[in-house]
């Protein structure tokens, strides 16, 4: 019996909100807010240097962000901005993909940012008056795994159903979950670090027509690692989500990652040295380095990682989708090329795609 066709990647949108800030910017304002609360500020100014983000785009002016004082009134901002961004997201890349709106036969949504029932993917039903028997998969709480996890995921469905069109849709608003009296390292860490951002994929199934330079999903792989629950994630609290970020999260990642990759190029009869595009999660400089190391890539090999964090910041299940619009757009990919889709999230999991060209 015969494989189902390999789904391929026909585009990559993006859209980021409208407001920007400056490191510099940012770090100001919550040394002001910070320093009432006798809070050192040269450690906080230390450690948002050393995230070696250069700024971020914010759902809302940075003004308004101590009007948001509640939980609720955090999530209607997540629900409102959240709708724009994936909005422009979408038709961002069913335009690169020369595909109307109509086309969309599966829809998944991923964040972990924000709660929504209807979620957003429903409520964008409405706004794109996309067709009412597309099938939708919203998906909370895989955290800075999910854009990997969501391609994977849309590929599974499009194996089953190859004529068909997929969109992956990720909305991060991370700025929204700010714990303003929270003076933990995590948090202060989580500060300099996240900013906010949609990125959406269109797969289409294996049996339709593709550029030739549309990379196929050839295999993918998820990886739980029990007992790691502590690693990553979020305390639910009174004022909404509370991050939880061990410091031990590289060491994870370097104990466990090559034997992970290296285990599963293999069933493919492949080697690191066939893989030319790394498309790695922007987790934070620590994350990035554990990855490189572990794998004995060379620097150049997560520039693009490097760049997108310096640019935007880790925009969460976003970011591994700005770094594989970032790879397709350069256009530098070969016919025979492999590549690797990577990230990493709470659980603490892993997802790996397996490209070719």
């Amino acid at each position: 019996m015969s494989s189902p066709p390999q789904p391929r990647i026909l585009a990559v949108g993006r859209a980021l909100p409208p407001h920007y800030a400056d490191q510099a910017t940012l770090t100001a304002a919550l040394t002001a807010h910070w320093s009432r609360q006798h809070f050192n500020p040269d450690r906080l100014a230390q450690i948002h240097r050393s995230a070696l983000v250069e700024g971020r785009h914010l759902a809302l002016p940075l003004a308004e962000y101590a009007t948001h004082d509640t939980f609720g009134k955090r999530n209607d901002a997540f629900i409102r901005v959240g709708l724009e961004v994936g909005e422009a997201a979408i038709r961002d890349a069913m335009a690169r993909a020369g595909l109307a709106l109509a086309d969309i036969d599966h829809l998944f949504f991923v964040t972990v940012t924000g709660i929504a029932t209807p979620s957003l993917d429903a409520r964008l039903m409405n706004r794109l008056s996309l067709k009412s028997s597309v099938k939708r998969s919203p998906i909370f709480g895989l955290g800075c795994l999910a854009g990997a996890a969501g391609l994977a995921r849309a590929s599974d469905a499009l194996r089953a159903f190859p004529a068909e069109v997929a969109v992956l849709l990720s909305v991060e608003l991370c700025s929204l979950t700010l714990q303003p009296e929270d003076l933990s390292i995590p948090n202060v860490v989580a500060t300099g670090l996240f900013g906010d951002g949609a990125a959406a994929v269109v797969l289409g199934g294996g049996a339709r027509t593709a550029a030739p330079a549309a990379p196929r999903i050839v295999a993918t792989r998820s990886v739980f690692y029990p007992g790691t629950e502590w690693v990553m994630g979020w305390d639910v609290v009174d004022t909404g989500f509370k991050v939880v970020l061990s410091a031990k999260v590289p060491e994870v990642i370097e104990a466990h990652i090559a034997g992970d990759v290296d285990r599963f190029l293999v069933e493919h009869g492949l080697d690191r040295g066939r893989i030319r595009h790394w498309i790695a999660h922007t987790g934070g400089p620590k994350v990035i380095e554990a990855f490189r190391a572990a794998l004995g890539l060379p620097a150049a090999a997560l520039e693009r990682s490097y760049r997108s964090l310096r640019e935007v910041g880790n925009l969460s299940s976003a970011s591994v989708l700005f770094v594989l619009a970032d790879h397709l757009e350069a256009g530098e990919a070969r016919p025979g090329d492999f590549g690797l889709v990577a990230a990493m999230g709470p659980g603490f999991a892993a997802e790996l795609l397996l490209l070719a060209w």
